[in-house]
This record gives structure tokens, C-alpha cells and sequence, in this order.
């Protein structure tokens, strides 16, 4: 676990000079653009490290604008896509051990944990007689 003093975890990957000029504060464009609502930002000296430029802010905006970076949506994306089809495909197994007529009827995600419910709760009655 980290402690409070480690934070480059929580630092933004850099940006290049498209992405800082059109960033406004914060990462969003707020108003016009975010001209006249934010500081000036200050450009960190060759041997400073970002981590100065950054000290500033809050633990919560470091991870917000770390988060909107195109890099960390597309990660995102893809880690929620393969949840997503992991979820999908373990209600395809359960499907399968359903009984229902027709064998090949489609189910609702919501109809499958029902009929689940149903089928264990008549195997448990069967088991008892």
C-alpha cells in the first residue's frame, strides 16, 4: 500500500503540447475553452520533475485527469468488453443446464436466474422425499 507521499501512481501520464493546449483545467473544456476560468499553467523546468507540477492538486484530480486520457479509456474499454463477455458467457453455461422446452428457447438474463432458482429449489424438494 502505498503511503501519502507516494503519488506516481496517481500521476497522469505526459501529454504532448495538442493535448495540454486544448486540455483547459482539469482536462475539460469548460466555457469558452477554459480561457480566463483556470491559471496559467507552468511549464516544469527540464530537470524538474512533473511530480512538483503537480503537488498541488488533490489525490481525487490527480486520478481524474489521469483517467481522461485516451490511453486510460481505451484500457478501460477493453478490460469492461472482456467482463462483459466473461458475464455472458457464464449465463450461456447456466442456460445450458436448464431444462426448458424448447431446449433452444432464448432467455433473458433475468428468465435464466429465475428458472435457476426454480430448478434448484425443486432438485433440493426431490433430494428431501
Amino acid at each position: 500500500m502505498l503511503n501519502s507521499d507516494q503519488t506516481e501512481l496517481d500521476l497522469p501520464p505526459p501529454r504532448s503540447e495538442a493535448e495540454s493546449a486544448f486540455s483547459g483545467c482539469g482536462g475539460s473544456a469548460e466555457g469558452a475553452g477554459g480561457v480566463g476560468l483556470c491559471p496559467p499553467a507552468r511549464a516544469a523546468e527540464p530537470g524538474e520533475p512533473v511530480k512538483k507540477e503537480l503537488q498541488h492538486l488533490s489525490r481525487e484530480e490527480r486520478r481524474r485527469r489521469r483517467r481522461a486520457t485516451a490511453k486510460y479509456r481505451t484500457a478501460h474499454a477493453t478490460r469492461e468488453r472482456i467482463r462483459v463477455e466473461a458475464f455472458n458467457m457464464a449465463f450461456a453455461e447456466l442456460r445450458k443446464l436448464l431444462p426448458t422446452l424448447p431446449p433452444d428457447k432464448k432467455l433473458s438474463k433475468i428468465e435464466i436466474l429465475r428458472l435457476a432458482i426454480c430448478y434448484i429449489s425443486y432438485l433440493n424438494h426431490v433430494l428431501d422425499v
